[in-house]
Parts: C-alpha cells; structure tokens; sequence
C-alpha cells in the first residue's frame, strides 16, 4: 500500500522533524528500494495506490507494475478492500515504509498461511507492517472494526478482530514514523 509522495501528504509524523520534503524523499526512495526488493516468480506484486486516480496514472513507480485504487475509507476500510478484492487467497497487504522487509520475508508470510488463517507481522510500537489471509474460509465481516489504528492497541485490536481465526505472527519488523525509528534502522553509530 504506498501513497504518492508529496511533501505534507505522506510521512508527516516525520516531516515535522526532518521537514516536509525530506520525509516524503525519504518515503520515495524507501519505496522503490522495497519494489526492486519483492519483485519476485513466487508471487504477484501489485501497488494498491492512494489518491486513486493520481496514483493509477503515477509517473513515480513502476509502469510495469498492476496498480490498484485503494478507495475511500480509514486504513481498515482500504486493508479490508484489498484482502478481499485480492483473494480467495493467500494474499499479503504490506505498508511501505518498513525499510527491514525483504522477499524472505514475504515468503515467511505465505508459508505461515500454509497453517494458519491470518498472518501478522507484528512492529515494536503495537502495530504491524503485514496481515495476510489465506482464503481457506471468509475473511471476517468486522475484521478491522474498532481498531485504534497508530496506536500501541492496533495489533492488539485487530487479533480481537482474528480471535475465530488461526494467526501466526512473523518476524517484528521497525516501521518509520519519526525520527527516533529512523535512528533505531541505523542502528549504533560509528
């Protein structure tokens, strides 16, 4: 799921620290890394974009790429939109600001879908930076409904969403909202 990189729409949390511009370079140029990264034969990479219509005609990513509009709606609704638009399944939803995701990872996600309904690849802060959904059965009606979504409650929420369901959790993964995250990616200086 990206968003079209402009300065004051994407990557505020850390614009207000780094400034506009460079949070949404950042954001570019972490997207196009992760792209090159998943494009891979085991599975179909597809861009579920927002603003719909900008994003479909997007010069920024990849043309080559099948492009998706993410639609109305908060985070839920559009996750929601895609898992079921994508399925029966398996399918996997990834945010794009999660420098630390590779294809192994991916790969993780669907073998842990070889057992499991949901999958969850939980981050530090009470979020996570993948679900995915295998397609054995249907995908629950209310699943993202009450989540406190950039909170420390929204993985915590969504498993209250899951709680039919067989998940498995992958590997935590730091996602980049501020300045601080980007510092814990970089790891120690020197």
């Amino acid at each position: 799921m990206i968003k079209e990189p402009h300065p004051g729409r994407v990557k505020t949390r850390l614009g207000r620290a780094l400034g506009m511009t460079r949070a949404a370079w950042w954001f570019r140029h972490q997207v196009r890394r992760l792209i090159r990264c998943l494009r891979d034969p085991r599975w179909d990479l597809v861009l579920a974009v927002s603003p719909d219509a900008e994003g479909l005609a997007s010069r920024v990513w990849p043309g080559d790429l099948p492009r998706w509009p993410q639609g109305r709606g908060d985070l839920g609704d559009r996750m929601g939109r895609a898992l079921y638009t994508f399925g029966p399944g398996p399918v996997v939803v990834i945010g794009a600001d999660i420098p630390g995701i590779t294809a192994p990872r991916i790969a993780e996600a669907f073998a842990a879908l070889g057992r499991a309904d949901a999958v969850l690849g939980p981050a530090p802060d009470g979020g996570y930076w993948l679900i995915g959904w295998a397609g054995k059965r249907a995908l629950p009606a209310r699943l993202f409904d009450g989540v406190r979504w950039s909170t420390e409650h929204t993985r915590a929420d969504t498993l209250a969403g899951l709680r039919d369901c067989r998940v498995a959790l992958v590997s935590e993964l730091q996602d980049v909202d501020t300045v601080a995250d980007l510092a814990k990616i970089a790891g120690p200086a020197g």
